[in-house]
């Protein structure tokens, strides 16, 4: 493997890890928060008080910062399928540490997301990083990556002035459309800042270059408006069925944002091209399979839950009756 797609490959999966583990240290602090006070979906503020909910921000926070900087190591074909391999650890840590069982089915997902994952690495192409954000720039401005652009911001625009008062509410499509083709470009930006800064710490500055700064303009505008839209989706629709499509969508359209700005298969032969799609369709069934058993555990938790307030609500009626003045 080439070297800077090795210190890409070592990254994204540090990414992982660190993002994954970040998960369970936060829900055992909310935890431990919701046990001495309000939990934080009735509004409670006591996780803040919590070490182990700081230690899962801390380590989100590193997790993310790795797969920034891996973006400017690897081609994002490679780095963002690999974002999967967050949910197996969080899947395999919830089920020793949070007795979250993880059932057989929950099993072969994680085993199609590693193979998935071992199948893109091997067949991932070698990117030629740019020497200059001028050269960025270059790419950014072709006439293919700029059809591209305005193709996406053309559907974003129908989304939210059309489409969102009318369905945004019932169409999970909407919101997540918005997330994902804004998240595409979003990590374009964010890719060509961390080469800008890379160059820079090289001693080659890119801090005079216009475009830097443009760059970091439409990062920020994407990734505010990423945020806003993923809100709503996740407070409209249920988590379960929301983050599976939202990493679908996502991932596919960074990499064919990246394929067109970057062209990360050009000079491969055509059956590496196709043992990475295979990988990647791989990944994704197994992301699908996983969040398809969390959600059916989901669902049985709370039929149980209304099992035993009809039960216990049942039982408080008799009561009443028994003790009833004209019994």
């Amino acid at each position: 493997m080439e070297t800077d797609n090795g210190k890409g490959l070592i990254l994204a999966v540090a990414s992982s890890v660190f993002i994954g583990s970040s998960f369970i240290l936060k829900k055992k602090g909310l935890k431990r928060a919701g046990a001495n006070g309000i939990r934080a979906g009735y509004g409670g503020y006591t996780y803040l008080l919590e070490p182990l909910w700081w230690a899962g921000m801390v380590t989100m926070i590193v997790g993310e910062a790795a797969n920034f900087v891996a973006y400017i190591y690897a081609p994002a074909v490679l780095v963002t399928p690999l974002g999967a391999l967050s949910i197996i650890i969080s899947a395999v840590l919830a089920h020793f540490l949070l007795k979250e069982k993880l059932k057989k089915m929950g099993v072969l997902g994680c085993v199609s997301c590693i193979v998935g994952s071992v199948v893109i690495v091997i067949h991932a192409p070698k990117e030629q990083t740019p020497n200059s954000v001028e050269e960025i720039w270059i790419l950014a401005t072709q006439p293919a990556f700029l059809v591209y652009v305005a193709i996406t911001m053309s559907i974003v625009l129908a989304l939210i002035l059309h489409f969102e008062p009318l369905c945004g509410q019932t169409n999970i499509l909407i919101y997540i459309g918005i997330c994902s083709l804004m998240g595409a470009l979003t990590v374009m930006s964010i890719k060509a800042i961390g080469i800008a800064i890379k160059l820079t710490m090289e001693g080659v500055s890119q801090i005079g270059y216009p475009q830097t700064w443009l760059f970091l303009m439409v990062a920020a505008t994407c990734v505010v408006t990423q945020l806003i839209y993923l809100n709503k989706a996740l407070d409209t629709f249920n988590a379960a069925i929301v983050s599976p499509v939202y990493y679908v969508m996502f991932t596919t359209l960074t990499i064919v944002a990246s394929a067109i700005m970057f062209k990360d298969w050009s000079g491969q032969d055509a059956a590496s091209v196709a043992s990475e799609i295979c990988g990647f369709i791989t990944v994704l069934t197994g992301t699908m399979i996983l969040h398809g058993t969390r959600e059916e555990e989901q669902q049985a938790a709370s039929e149980s839950v209304r099992w035993y307030e009809s039960r216990k609500s049942t039982n408080e009626e008799h009561l009443i009756t028994l003790y009833s003045p004209e019994y």
